[in-house]
């Protein structure tokens, strides 16, 4: 897409020097003057809602070929929808394609692709540099682990440089706030979301020393902000982002800085509070907001009672996968220090790694039920959760073999679905409970196990999962955002309805297919 773009431009640039060539508008054939028969049977008989939807269709064939068989079959009614949706994208509308997953994911690409935004005054926009990928329907905007997944697929469909232009636009983002927040939105900016922007610079293919520069300072100040709250804990058992663990060591936590109701979420939050009086209304509304911060809003892992989100107690909980992802980051950071001499840098970042594993170990790792767990700092002792989050030790290679053996025993066991793995064991209505699957908590099961010596059930959990995307996208001609994995439907759940686009789904889907090539079988 930015090639195109650069293409276009350098077009534009030649076409101001030479004397311009126009085209007579009368010489311009419209979709009336194609289509003819198809038009007025199509536009009269108010096959789709809007006029505009047809005419701004496009033709999947030949026009001489698609006429021909309308000439031929004259359909008609239901049979007239049919026929248009067959030889037509229409907007809208299911763009079936070819049948071939990787193939409709990478026609979706550039419909997702945004420009860059120089926001309206009086809106909530923020400014970005560079193109990007939103992730479709309602998410209007770039949203930060979305992006991590969805850049997958870009990387393995050729579009590398819109994957430069998207890390360019986290860097800025975190050169200009300290941090990456949720959404590029201003009611994003009190809280964060799970920190891929290491794993972002993982697929960069970038060598500019001074490039690399920058974006160390960016992971260093990404982590600052992870850690602001060490200064303030002062006794507590918690500030900020940071928690003190029982023998004094260090984890993190899931927070926002503002106890208000969510602005998009204004309305619900305010009824959420209502029902958890006479709990504060500011406490059960900062932990909604830090539930939205995990990317899991919301989900049983957060609640005191699973079937009741009043009772959400999200900043109690250290969880396995925001600390497994900090430990990457420390890691990374100490790679990138040694690569640039700085030994002081990589000596202390490597040394913040291993106390952080050292707690992991000790208090999420649970020898005795073979698996990770979180942590509730309010009971002192680990949740009883089983979730789909323990696998993302073994994504980041910080689990042992034996650790590594034992969690994918429990993956067999309890969380291997029909159509994929599960995201908790327990059904409550919120979306990111049973029955649905998320396609970013597939990736982290599939790669962590496939580089943790369990490449048969990696494969197992991707073909499992290409059903499912298959099946719905034979009913719907739609790429979801998150799927019932119990019945191979689209999801639901939640606090709105099933979104389709969709970015990160796309992203793992082109990932699993790039590395299994051989189950494109399961994608149709």
């Amino acid at each position: 897409m930015i090639r195109t773009l650069c293409r276009f431009a350098a077009l534009a640039s030649i076409a101001t020097m030479a004397p311009a060539q126009t085209t007579p508008s009368s010489s311009v054939r419209s979709p009336a003057d194609l289509y003819g028969p198809l038009f007025d049977a199509v536009q009269q008989g108010h096959v789709f809602a809007d006029g505009k939807t047809f005419v701004d269709a496009v033709p999947k064939r030949a026009t001489a070929a698609i006429m021909a068989d309308y000439a031929r079959t004259k359909p008609a009614g239901p049979a007239l929808k049919a026929f248009v949706l067959a030889n037509f994208v229409v907007p809208g509308e299911n763009d079936r394609g070819s049948g071939d997953l990787r193939t409709h994911v990478r026609r979706l690409w550039p419909q997702l692709v945004r420009q860059p935004v120089a926001p309206v005054a009086g809106s909530s926009a923020l400014p970005l540099p560079a193109a990007y990928v939103v992730p479709g329907g309602r998410f209007r905007e770039i949203y930060y682990w979305d992006s991590y997944f969805t850049m997958l697929g870009l990387k393995v469909d050729g579009q590398e440089p819109l994957v430069e232009s998207m890390i360019e636009d986290f860097t800025s983002l975190i050169e200009r706030y300290g941090h990456i927040p949720n959404g590029t939105r201003t009611y994003y900016l009190s809280r964060s979301q799970p920190p891929y922007y290491a794993l972002m610079l993982d697929l960069s293919t970038n060598t500019d020393p001074v490039v690399a520069k920058r974006r160390l300072a960016a992971l260093r100040a990404e982590h600052a902000f992870w850690m602001k709250g060490t200064a303030c804990l002062n006794g507590k058992p918690a500030c900020l982002r940071v928690v003190r663990m029982p023998d004094g060591s260090v984890l993190n936590r899931y927070y926002d800085d503002r106890d208000t109701p969510r602005d998009e979420s204004y309305a619900e939050d305010v009824e959420t509070a209502g029902k958890a009086a006479p709990r504060l209304a500011a406490d059960t509304q900062r932990n909604l907001r830090a539930g939205a911060e995990s990317g899991w809003d919301f989900s049983s892992r957060w609640l005191r009672d699973p079937q009741s989100l009043a009772t959400i107690h999200a900043i109690d909980i250290v969880p396995v996968d925001l600390n497994s992802l900090l430990w990457m980051m420390e890691r990374r950071i100490a790679e990138r220090c040694r690569t640039v001499n700085d030994t002081p840098c990589a000596t202390a970042f490597t040394t913040l790694a291993t106390k952080r594993k050292t707690a992991i170990d000790r208090y999420l790792w649970q020898a005795n039920t073979a698996r990770y767990a979180d942590w509730d700092l309010s009971k002192r002792e680990p949740t009883a959760s089983i979730n789909a989050a323990m696998l993302h030790p073994l994504f980041v290679g910080l689990a042992s073999p034996a650790q590594a053996k034992a969690v994918a025993a429990t993956v067999r066991k309890s969380l291997v679905a029909e159509g994929g793995l599960r995201t908790t064991t327990l059904n409550t209505g919120q979306q990111w409970d049973e029955p649905n699957g998320w396609a970013p908590l597939q990736w982290v099961a599939i790669a962590g196990l496939d580089a943790n010596r369990e490449p048969a059930l990696a494969k197992d959990i991707a073909k499992r999962w290409l059903g499912t995307v298959g099946a719905a996208y034979a009913e719907t001609g739609k790429m979801l955002e998150k799927y019932n994995i119990e019945q191979r439907t689209p999801g639901g759940g939640g606090e709105y309805p099933v979104q389709d686009g969709f970015g990160w789904t796309n992203g793992v889907t082109s990932a699993i297919l790039d590395r299994y090539p051989d189950l494109a079988s399961q994608a149709k």
